[in-house]
């Protein structure tokens, strides 16, 4: 009989992976705080917080009890005409810290699907109002999930090209990076002559896009598009399921931007890795388009493990974390690290750039090339680093590192190394070549 890991490849199909090109993947046993242990005992840091969910550390003791403890009363109950303590706990703990408009949480699965009910609330919103409204806007390069909705709002390319003729058409305007801001407004104002009546929602990633490249813009940039949108009776749709929980130095990347939106999305750090779950908050405003006594008028939406009790314990405990051990003292922690190891790298001769907000930290690989997610440099450095037993997973040409926020500064000065020994190997080959 062969070991589990071994049966990998006959049974199993993973994400994001073309695997008759890839190396076999890293059968993992068991993590402790940062890091992840495989098989053989090897430790890998984990500076991706495994795909950017992992807030507190893996195997956290007060999680694994919490979710234990909610199992031995109730594992499920269809949500439909039910409810249960820990699904009214957890809207009331996120309504707090959410934008002080939004009034109710839609329960979901995932960060996909946070983004269709949101898009779905968004259309029937209109349509409720009596009203026809099907375009949105989004940010081009946007990232916003792989169901078809989430990826019609998405950048069109690669990963959508076999589906490009069933996803509905949006329209794309440039991000507002520094020193394009006006450009972008403008783009903005155009479309609301074309399109002002016509527009259901701008849908965008808060302040940073991440799958694009962790491409960073201003919370000023920011609040004057969801301004001019507001002014124009537009919705707007904040996308905070990478940057929600921490991520860029507030606990809602909202939180720095003078403008509130309508609808918020929330996934990954919900509930700090241990379970799949989505949320989408919306505003008093969007609710009350739902209120009435035709029942048409419902948002006709669900999924079979919508507010699953376990995960809104984990979702608990994961805030009761944040409140307990001051979580966002280690957020500030990380982001002065990131910020004088910034200062240090962006110098070198083959970064490009090198981007920071909060715990992000992005390093743009000069490859005289226009940055890609295909770059053949990709392989190359994810292999480096897992050398190294580090999980950095680039995107293409740009390392980026996104802890948990339990990490030591000891551990980020291992992953500052191993970036520095990176580029200078790749200096040498560069030389020689």
């Amino acid at each position: 009989m062969t070991a589990w890991f071994e049966d990998d490849k006959q049974y199993v199909w993973h994400p994001f992976t073309q695997a008759k090109l890839s190396d076999p993947p890293i059968p993992i046993v068991s993590g402790e705080g940062a890091w992840l242990i495989d098989k053989d005992g090897g430790r890998y840091l984990d500076a991706v917080a495994s795909w950017w969910t992992n807030i507190h550390g893996h195997a956290h003791p007060y999680l694994a009890e919490k979710l234990a403890e909610q199992a031995r009363k109730l594992e499920h109950v269809i949500f439909a005409g039910f409810t249960h303590q820990p699904a009214v706990d957890l809207a009331g703990r996120l309504l707090k810290r959410l934008p002080s408009n939004q009034s109710k949480i839609f329960y979901s699965d995932n960060g996909s699907t946070a983004v269709e009910v949101a898009l779905k609330m968004a259309i029937q919103y209109w349509h409720n109002r009596g009203e026809r409204r099907r375009k949105f806007i989004a940010l081009r390069g946007a990232y916003h999930g792989d169901t078809f909705g989430a990826m019609s709002t998405s950048a069109r390319g690669t990963f959508t090209q076999p589906f490009a003729d069933m996803l509905f058409d949006v329209i794309f305007i440039d991000p507002p990076y520094p020193g394009t801001e006006e450009a972008t407004m403008e783009q903005l104002r155009h479309q609301i002559e074309v399109n002002g009546d016509q527009v259901a929602a701008f849908i965008f990633e808060p302040l940073v896009l991440g799958t694009a490249g962790m491409y960073m813009y201003t919370p000023a940039a920011l609040a004057a598009m969801m301004r001019m949108c507001r002014e124009n009776g537009w919705l707007t749709i904040a996308d905070e399921v990478m940057t929600g929980f921490g991520r860029t130095g507030t606990f809602f990347a909202c939180d720095q931007v003078d403008e509130n939106p309508d609808i918020v999305c929330m996934s990954k750090g919900l509930t700090a890795g241990m379970l799949p779950m989505g949320a989408t908050s919306a505003s008093d405003q969007i609710y009350q388009a739902f209120w009435s006594d035709d029942r048409s008028k419902t948002l006709f939406h669900g999924h079979s493990f919508t507010a699953n009790p376990l995960g809104c314990a984990a979702g608990l405990a994961s805030l009761g974390l944040f409140d307990q051990n001051n979580v966002m003292d280690d957020v500030q922690r990380i982001a002065l690290n990131h910020a004088t190891f910034r200062t240090k790298i962006r110098h070198h001769p083959l970064v490009k750039d090198c981007r920071h907000t909060g715990v992000i930290i992005a390093i743009e690989i000069e490859t005289g090339l226009e940055s890609s997610y295909f770059s053949a440099l990709r392989d190359q450095l994810y292999r480096f680093f897992i050398s190294q037993y580090v999980l950095l997973r680039p995107l293409g040409n740009i390392v980026y590192i996104l802890p948990p926020y339990c990490i030591s500064d000891f551990e980020l000065g291992l992953l500052y190394q191993s970036i520095e020994e990176c580029l200078d190997k790749l200096s040498v080959q560069i030389h020689n070549s």
